[in-house]
């Protein structure tokens, strides 16, 4: 199957890869978790872990905003801001017209972008989020992506109480959500650079094997990332995608194989570092926008602070599809935007 790319016809506008002269840095981050995530390996490095899926409220979806509250007022809270210090939110989620960020703000009184990029949404925020800061547009923007995983079933499958059997090659949608707060600063982590995703769409038709679809945009970007930077696997401690889960990482090492790379030793996946998959009924792993955004912020982020990790390429990955699309026959175009992030300058 040939890969299909839908870009513009000019050559010149393919290259979207840039590296900032000034890098903004992440001054405050923030992980919120349910009852699944606390119990994976990860759960203890939250800010918050709920035992409660409704976050006390009434629905899944009303509880996916108030786990976006909870996780913007941590992050804020670390930083010692409000929100009147804050000039931008750039957040998404999985829901119908970003509903979970849309209601979960809208008390806010901050001006919003609303974001979509499936589980890329978080890196699509890092970037956007860097590029205001940097070029003096936005002085402080949070950026904050969620998931749930009973709304995300309930818009994307079926409800829970129907019982419906998950095929193998499924992931459990993370209940979780990542907020960054990102401006000018001389502490780590910084944004230094980033590559925007394009579509890639290799005739994958099966919704519940997401990692399928996406591999090929996760080696398209951090391809050309890497050919367009300069720069090579060996700059950097870490690629990190999220979240292929482990049948996506599967297929992803043998994409790079081809040109004769072995990226095996440098790779982790959020989808699989989200749960334990001998304890825990994950099938392929986790995904949704708040796995890669709570990994991120609660186990990859104070990696960079520490120097434990001095440079890492996250290259958070989408599957655009829907239930309507899929239900029409319609392949499942998928979108990866990757950061790069670095301990010093």
């Amino acid at each position: 199957m040939v890969v299909r790319y839908y870009l513009n016809k000019k050559e010149r506008m393919m290259t979207v890869t840039r590296i900032f002269d000034t890098p903004p840095c992440i001054t405050s981050f923030a992980a919120v978790g349910g009852s699944s995530e606390g119990k994976g390996p990860l759960g203890n490095h939250f800010d918050y872990i709920s035992d409660d899926e409704y976050f006390g409220r009434t629905t899944y979806e009303q509880a996916e905003s108030e786990l976006q509250r909870q996780t913007a007022a941590i992050a804020l809270e670390k930083a010692g801001l409000k929100f009147s210090d804050i000039d931008v939110i750039l957040g998404g989620d999985l829901l119908n017209q970003c509903v979970a960020t849309s209601f979960g703000h809208r008390e806010s009184g901050v001006s919003i972008l609303g974001l979509y990029a499936a589980c890329s949404t978080f890196t699509e925020g890092l970037i956007l989020s860097g590029m205001l800061t940097s070029y003096g547009l936005a002085g402080k923007a949070l950026g904050i992506t969620s998931s749930h995983f009973y709304s995300a079933e309930r818009q994307y499958r079926m409800p829970i109480e129907y019982g419906g059997q998950r095929a193998p090659t499924t992931q459990r949608t993370a209940t979780a959500a990542g907020a960054v707060i990102v401006g000018q600063g001389e502490c780590a982590p910084f944004i230094r650079g980033f590559t925007v995703g394009r579509i890639v769409d290799m005739g994958v038709t099966d919704a519940a094997n997401m990692g399928a679809a996406m591999a090929p945009a996760a080696y398209d970007t951090i391809t050309r990332f890497l050919n367009e930077s300069g720069r090579s696997i060996a700059d950097f401690d870490r690629i990190i995608t999220g979240d292929l889960g482990m049948i996506g990482s599967s297929l992803l090492y043998k994409l790079f194989e081809r040109d004769g790379v072995d990226i095996k030793d440098k790779h982790l996946d959020c989808g699989c570092l989200l749960y334990d998959p001998d304890t825990q009924d994950v099938h392929s792993g986790g995904s949704g926008c708040g796995c890669v955004a709570s990994v991120s912020c609660a186990y990859l982020l104070p990696k960079i602070i520490t120097g434990e990790y001095e440079n890492i390429l996250l290259a958070a990955t989408g599957a655009l599809m829907s239930p309507t699309m899929t239900q029409q026959g319609e392949s499942i175009p998928s979108v990866s935007h990757a950061v790069w992030l670095s301990h010093s300058v």
